[in-house]
């Protein structure tokens, strides 16, 4: 059974059939999902999701590139639901110097007082990472992001940057653009320990082929899992089972 341990279900391009994606999912061998908050309203349909089905769990956080206006008031009501019983994680947090919507100190900031209420929650960190490899690695070595773990969700980078994220303890995942012609994954995916690998799908974005440009969703991820396992060179079964108990292990998830 499959955990697909990032997915956005609050999003508008599932707002009219969400019970049936959650259903889809199940029929594809999908035993539990995370699906993540980006900002204050996404965080809250996300709990609200994962008290509605059994299945659902949440993450809570302010993405980098959600910060404009917001204050340490924000900051207070994501503690607030982070402390809802099937919240499993801070996240989506991280830095993202692509887009760049935020200044880089307000990113920083952000960050590392979110890293902070992870640690005094005792749950692990979902980040994001976009172009502020250096200055990401620094925050989480910096505020001791490791006491708690976590992982780098959708990974880009080089391998010295993989080693240095794997060297924290945190563990990596990858999306369904794994299945597209880019054979930089494959070396990333060849070096990640499979007791660091976790499986996600980062709908409804990044749908793997034969789906790619349409919307993705939970059910979906076998065909990145395929490609994964292909190129681990084991049972996409076993890839489940590995994957699944480093997802139950990092969010302390019960399925």
């Amino acid at each position: 059974m499959f955990i697909d341990t990032h997915c956005h279900l609050h999003a508008q391009e599932f707002s009219d059939e969400t019970e049936k994606v959650i259903q889809r999912a199940i029929q594809n061998q999908i035993s539990a999902l995370i699906t993540i908050g980006t900002d204050l309203d996404s965080s809250l349909k996300s709990l609200q999701l994962a008290e509605r089905f059994a299945i659902v769990y949440a993450a809570v956080g302010l993405h980098p590139n959600d910060l404009k206006d917001l204050t340490e008031a924000d900051l207070d009501k994501v503690a607030d639901l982070a402390g809802g019983e099937k919240t499993v994680a801070i996240g989506e947090i991280g830095l993202d110097y692509y887009r760049q919507h935020s200044a880089k100190e307000l990113q920083q900031d952000f960050f590392r007082k979110q890293i902070r209420l992870a640690r005094r929650l005792k749950i692990p960190v979902i980040v994001h990472n976009r172009e502020s490899h250096q200055d990401l690695l620094a925050v989480l070595s910096g505020e001791k992001a490791r006491e708690v773990g976590g992982v780098l969700h959708s990974f880009s980078g080089d391998e010295e940057f993989l080693k240095a994220v794997l060297d924290l303890n945190f563990y990596v995942s990858f999306t369904g653009a794994v299945t597209y012609k880019n054979t930089a994954y494959y070396k990333l995916i060849d070096r990640v320990p499979l007791e660091q690998l976790l499986l996600e799908t980062d709908s409804p974005y990044l749908a793997p082929v034969p789906f790619r440009g349409k919307r993705n969703e939970p059910a979906y991820i076998r065909y990145t899992a395929a490609t994964i396992a292909r190129i681990k060179n084991i049972t996409v079964e076993k890839l489940a089972e590995i994957t699944s108990e480093n997802a139950r292990s990092l969010f302390g998830i019960k399925t």
